[in-house]
């Protein structure tokens, strides 16, 4: 176990402390729901005390057991963890009935933070594959996405969430939007490794206090299937990375995640074997200067969550969800 009072803590935009690394809970098409839920019973007790939930991910009941029965067995209390969750696409119009059904399932009373998932209602069936496409599916609009933010600033009124979290979010939608939030959000959750650095968002949210979320890490190998292509990148194994694990005498994995850490980027890596040695990772020794310099060297633009799924009626391909040219594609009221 590490003891959890030794994992160092980033600190919220508005003085919160929050754990320097989580747990992630979406266990794709791979790790059953059980699987997960035992991944988390056991990160409670090897010192884990941030934990990123889901609707969509269609495991919090079971991962609420895992929490109660470390709740009632006194391994901890409720205010020891620090628990995250996100609405889902389909309930952007009904974020406290979907806040609602979090809570319960999850047995946690409030979330810590709350994050909109998507920063657009288009919704897909579960498991659906990389072609599958939503008639109804719209591109971003500064009004939908304001509608949904003022609903869970409400619940922050209401005492059900603590703090709002935004996620997959670009540079160009954040301008349309950030001066038009009541409570500013704590966090940006977003895709964040080795191979697709995002170095320009960081930069944003940083100059701004929003605490950058990393998502995939580790560069996701075991991420679902749709979303492989054969022209990505496996950011654990470029020689360079491997290299600088070999000299830590470590696997690259635990050097994807101290990279993140010293650049103020909060992981959220899922395992449901090696959990323990990835909260290790936080309070071993740092990389050099030198090791930093050599992994921004790894840039390559590998996104590897596209969202095709998402696309609306007209889109070109999934680059048009990303806005990289500098403008938001397709909005109407931007």
């Amino acid at each position: 176990m590490i003891d959890p009072k030794r994992v160092p803590q980033f600190r919220l935009n508005g003085g919160d402390p929050i754990p320097c690394l989580g747990m992630g809970t979406f266990g794709s098409d791979r790790v059953s729901p059980e699987d997960v839920a035992n991944a988390v019973a056991g990160g409670i007790r090897a010192g884990y005390r941030l934990f990123d939930c889901a609707a969509c991910y269609g495991n919090e009941d079971k991962i609420g057991a895992a929490f109660r029965a470390a709740f009632d067995e006194g391994v901890v209390e409720r205010k020891d963890l620090f628990i995250m969750s996100k609405v889902w696409n389909d309930m952007h119009r009904d974020v406290a009935a979907s806040t609602k059904k979090t809570i319960a399932d999850l047995q946690c009373d409030y979330l810590d933070m709350l994050f909109i998932h998507w920063p657009f209602p288009n919704y897909h069936a579960p498991f659906c594959d990389v072609d599958s496409r939503n008639p109804d599916s719209k591109p971003f609009s500064v009004a939908e996405f304001l509608d949904t933010y003022r609903q869970i600033e409400a619940l922050v009124d209401a005492g059900l969430v603590r703090h709002i979290g935004i996620s997959n979010m670009t540079i160009p939608k954040l301008n349309a939007v950030l001066d038009k939030l009541r409570i500013p959000p704590a966090a940006c959750e977003s895709e964040m490794h080795p191979c697709f650095q995002q170095q320009e968002l960081l930069d944003y949210l940083n100059a701004r206090n929003i605490l950058s979320v990393g998502y995939m890490p580790l560069g996701s190998p075991r991420r679902p299937e749709r979303d492989i292509l054969p022209d990505d990148i496996a950011d654990m194994q470029m020689p360079e990375l491997v290299a600088i694990a070999k000299a830590h005498n470590c696997h690259p994995a635990i050097i994807c995640l101290k990279w993140a850490l010293q650049r103020g980027v909060l992981p959220i890596p899922f395992s449901v074997h090696n959990y323990e040695a990835n909260l290790e990772a936080t309070v071993t020794e740092k990389l050099t200067d030198e090791e930093m310099a050599t992994i921004a060297t790894l840039e390559r633009n590998n996104r590897l969550v596209k969202g095709q799924v998402f696309l609306w009626p007209g889109a070109n391909d999934w680059h048009d969800l990303w806005d990289e040219d500098g403008v938001i594609v397709s909005c109407t009221d931007c």
